[in-house]
């Protein structure tokens, strides 16, 4: 980490030019990453519930923000899951700095606000992973504020991946008394969680929930305070860290529910938007009065959409809340990218998933060539079926596999053991000790054994560890697209695959007549070969531009969605 410097134009793409070191995609599957995510998450939410960084942040200022546009009218970018490979985390970041952008026909121009709606860092939060993933790029993207205008301002909301090391690094960055920048954005928020005051009556609310846990008593009071202002003329565009609507989590909605009914109900207002980042796509589900968007695609691997619901009801069904509030249906409106795209994209996990991790395929080879060697041991030295089916090698391997299937299948279940995943992962583990018996069986008929030791082991290292390996991997790939159908292992279809294109953002429009319009931005293809600018003409113009000035065409990828006047 070498530190971002505005002032100083670089020359080159050199990471000591640049002030931070282009990051390349975090590979989701790597054994080491998986460990190490593993232990923090497991940390952070042990001990996040004993240091809840946001009762402390209610030793800080309570602000209420103020974001007047320019003659009634404002403009805010809204996007989410940032802070991954430097290819689509910049496109992105690139993209968000124009003065403005030329979308089907359309000038839409910068925002003067920037939302960054949760997990601006992956895989998790450190000083080293914001400044290489964040700050450097976006500050690459626009140095410095604009001559011509105030700077625009950027307030960030956590999600989980910033949660990681107990918000510390996310405070770091973003929260302060002093007015710091990220290049030529303005951030100026004392809390984790923020209210804006905007043109004709809107409001911006942002609920850090951490974790999907209770609301904090600070945040409580905070949001309670602001509520004393409005009133029933008001409107409210509320955003969250994860869409609980669509993706069913007892406490995330639960949440959102007594948010709304305790907070902003009994004041009158509405609140006819609804924003969340986490799911790494665009999709949006709609009623006559209100808007549920989703929009993740800052930069983070694509994530699927063609195994959306149709429709979907709000509270959802898991929740406890659903006696408070009446459920309402949800139709989804919009997606990106459309179903066909995306159920494409899926039939792709056989190529990309061991082709992007090396490291997830050389585990599955060494865990099949131990349970080959097993079989084949047992195999060659006992008589009885009983014997070889009870040494303790082979019954070791056997529930290693079993185990690692079934713990893969309740990954996306949050802890909710549900017999589906259940019986996933022990016909997918079943299906591996299938390869692995026979992988066994075609050992025993090649000479590697008749040779003296460890001259087996090394031919089983060189020669079957590798194949074994990329045929468990095809196997996997195989699993994870027919378990997605049933709800199980979506995300890891697409994030082993690790897709990069396909990124998305938002543009909201407030009018001098007090309506909003949405523009859902989005570019098919990020951008993967860039240039120094170092003569660029204006001080604030991207130290780094596409190699293809035709590069990053960006298209509406959903219809404006216009919320009248109230």
């Amino acid at each position: 980490m070498h530190g971002v410097d505005p002032l100083r134009r670089p020359t080159s793409l050199d990471p000591y030019q640049l002030g931070f070191t282009p990051r390349r995609q975090v590979p989701w599957l790597s054994p080491p990453l998986l460990l190490r995510t593993g232990i923090r998450t497991a940390l952070a939410l042990i001990f996040g519930a004993y240091l809840d960084k946001r009762e402390l942040q209610g030793a800080l200022p309570a602000r209420t923000y103020q974001q007047p546009g320019e003659d009634g009218e404002l403009w805010l970018d809204y996007v989410a899951d940032t802070g991954d490979g430097f290819d689509p985390a910049y496109s992105v970041a690139y993209l968000l700095a124009q003065p403005s952008l030329r979308v089907d026909g359309q000038d839409l121009p910068r925002g003067h606000v920037l939302i960054m709606g949760g997990d601006q860092v992956y895989p998790t939060a450190s000083m080293e992973q914001y400044e290489d993933r964040l700050r450097g790029p976006y500050t690459a993207a626009l140095p410095l504020p604009p001559a011509e205008a105030p700077a625009p301002t950027l307030y960030a909301l956590p999600g989980n991946h910033d949660w990681y090391d107990g918000l510390t690094a996310f405070l770091r960055v973003f929260v302060g008394e002093r007015t710091e920048h990220i290049g030529g954005w303005r951030t100026e928020q004392t809390r984790s969680y923020f209210a804006i005051s905007l043109p004709h009556h809107w409001w911006l609310f942002a609920v850090d929930e951490a974790y999907g846990a209770y609301l904090d008593d600070p945040q409580l009071v905070y949001f309670e305070r602001v509520a004393e202002r409005l009133g029933p003329q008001d409107r409210v565009i509320l955003a969250a860290p994860a869409p609980s609507w669509v993706k069913p989590d007892p406490k995330g909605y639960d949440t959102l529910d007594f948010f709304l009914r305790n907070i902003i109900a009994p004041t009158g207002a509405q609140v006819p938007v609804m924003l969340a980042g986490d799911q790494h796509h665009y999709a949006r589900y709609q009623r006559p009065d209100r808007q549920l968007v989703t929009c993740g695609g800052g930069g983070a691997y694509l994530a699927a959409t063609h195994l959306l619901p149709d429709r979907i009801t709000v509270p959802p069904r898991e929740t406890i809340v659903r006696k408070a509030s009446p459920p309402r249906e949800y139709a989804l409106a919009g997606r990106y990218p459309d179903r066909a795209r995306s159920r494409r994209l899926a039939w792709g996990v056989f190529g990309r998933l061991p082709w992007r991790n090396p490291g997830f395929v050389g585990l599955l080879g060494v865990v099949h060539m131990l349970l080959m060697l097993a079989i084949a041991g047992a195999a060659s030295q006992l008589t009885t079926v009983e014997e070889r089916l009870l040494t303790i090698p082979l019954v070791a391997m056997v529930l290693v596999m079993l185990g690692g299937a079934v713990g893969l299948a309740y990954i996306p279940t949050g802890g909710l053991k549900r017999a589906r995943h259940f019986l996933a992962g022990t016909v997918h583990g079943v299906a591996h000790l299938g390869l692995g018996l026979a992988g066994g069986l075609l050992w025993l008929e090649l000479p590697f054994a008749e040779l003296g030791w460890p001259l087996p082991l090394l031919a089983a290292v060189v020669l079957y560890l590798p194949v074994a390996g990329l045929a468990a991997s095809l196997l996997v790939a195989a699993y994870l697209l027919l378990a997605a159908r049933l709800g199980i292992n979506v995300n890891e279809l697409f994030a082993g695959q690790g897709i990069e294109d396909y990124k998305s953002f938002l543009r909201l429009h407030l009018a001098p007549d007090g309506s909003l319009t949405i523009y859902p931005i989005g570019v098919d293809r990020v951008c993967r070969r860039w240039r120094a600018d170092p003569d660029a003409p204006r001080p604030e113009a991207p130290w780094v531009v596409p190699a293809d000035p035709d590069a990053l065409a960006v298209r509406l990828v959903d219809r404006p969605v216009v919320i009248p006047p109230g």
